[in-house]
């Protein structure tokens, strides 16, 4: 039997150019059903994505009260590199050695443990001056005050990630990452009681990180080297916010200080946030924004994506 030669289109059916292919797959895109979020919703565990440097990766994320779970345990990391939490990242750019600001951050907690060393002064002079009655009632006071302080510490909800020995299980594909948590491979996320339902039902299918679960830490210091003109307020609120759970997480000291309350980059966070709110307090942020210096938030930013990608696995 002849083969046929494939039919041609009409001569009055215009084709299709390249604006109406585009809207024709967002059109495909928008018909097809999002993912089942079930499993994830009954085992309290998201999927995240993140753009590091190095590449792009997948991995699991959970928030649980900080006392349910164990800390990970960095010390063969750290034995490895011990000098991973403290020391200053010198980079190389255009034939030149830069240092990055660490020493910015150290000066600012040095200001705050200052100021906190007045009040404890101060304190102190005012316990001496007290009777007995009144300075035991006083430690009874601070006792019930630290004892409640103990309890909100632990009620607290904390983050937790697919992590083993202070590093950050990435994997490049959907597939991958399903293999590995079907393989019983030891990871800091086992600990939570439903760790085994979500091995036994999870499909390459359902790692669809939502866009709030999806961040791109590889265009935070290009984007703030563009100026202030250019900065994504998305983009970096999105990276602060994911900066501080993988600094909580992984145990990183350094990055929690860089991105602390009265921090240059705490300011900048807040900057930014006042800024997209609009009205009166959006208009002080963008003010704000203007006196932030781009190189000084773009170098310390530089450090804490260099910190992060020191403690990523890549396992495939």
């Amino acid at each position: 039997m002849a083969r046929q030669s494939p039919q041609r289109p009409d001569a009055d059916e215009p084709e299709l150019d390249d604006t109406d292919a585009a809207a024709a797959a967002d059109e495909v895109e928008e018909d097809r059903p999002p993912a089942d979020r079930a499993l994830w919703e009954e085992v309290r565990i998201d999927p995240v994505e993140i753009a590091l440097p190095s590449g792009t990766g997948f991995t699991l994320r959970a928030y649980r009260q900080a006392r349910e779970l164990t800390p990970t345990d960095v010390a063969e990391r750290d034995q490895d590199d011990p000098f991973l939490a403290r020391r200053q990242v010198v980079e190389t750019e255009d034939d030149e050695e830069v240092v990055i600001l660490d020493e910015e951050f150290a000066a600012l907690s040095a200001e705050e443990d200052e100021d906190e060393e007045k009040d404890a002064k101060a304190r102190r002079k005012d316990k001496a001056g007290a009777s007995d009655d009144e300075k035991a009632e006083t430690e009874t006071e601070d006792d019930a005050e630290d004892e409640d302080e103990d309890d909100e510490a632990g009620d607290e909800e904390v983050p937790v990630f697919l992590t083993h020995k202070g590093r950050l299980l990435l994997f490049k594909t959907p597939e991958s990452l399903v293999t590995f948590i079907r393989s019983g491979a030891p990871n800091d996320l086992s600990q939570l009681d439903s760790w085994n339902e979500l091995s036994e039902r999870l499909e390459p299918a359902d790692i669809a990180p939502l866009d709030e679960d999806t961040y791109e830490l590889d265009l935070v210091v290009e984007n703030l080297r563009g100026g202030h003109d250019a900065w994504d307020h998305e983009l970096l609120i999105e990276a602060g916010e994911i900066a501080r759970d993988l600094a909580y997480a992984l145990r990183l000291p350094a990055v929690l200080d860089m991105l602390s309350s009265g921090s240059s980059l705490d300011d900048l966070d807040e900057a930014l946030r006042a800024s997209v709110n609009g009205g009166v307090g959006g208009f002080l942020g963008r003010r704000r924004l203007k006196k932030i210096g781009a190189q000084t938030a773009s170098l310390g930013w530089r450090t804490i994506v260099g910190k992060i990608s020191a403690v990523v696995d890549w396992r495939d």
